[in-house]
């Protein structure tokens, strides 16, 4: 018998859109990053702009999560409390 995965899709369109807007930029500042190695950039400047990429990924990711876990609380589902426990151990795996 396979088992059912428990999970939340977010339906919240403005969320959707800052978190799609984030990644994009993150994935803009890893280019610069790959950009900057290429060109022999020094350390520091090369790991200040992985610390971003790093923190925009990360807020992306508790934004979502967070968004998400409104939105399973507020919609009163039947399986609201295995989501909600799904969804905090997603955000304890980015702390």
């Amino acid at each position: 018998m396979a088992t059912k995965k428990i999970a939340h899709v977010l339906s919240d369109e403005e969320q959707i859109q800052a978190i799609s807007k984030r990644i994009k930029r993150a994935q803009g500042q890893l280019g610069a990053v790959a950009r900057m190695l290429e060109e022999g950039r020094n350390c520091e400047e090369i790991v200040t702009q992985m610390s971003a990429v790093s923190k925009a990924v990360n807020t992306a990711a508790f934004t979502l999560i967070s968004s998400s876990l409104k939105e399973c609380l507020t919609e009163g589902k039947s399986n609201s409390e295995a989501v909600t426990a799904q969804l905090q151990k997603l955000f304890l795996s980015l702390a």
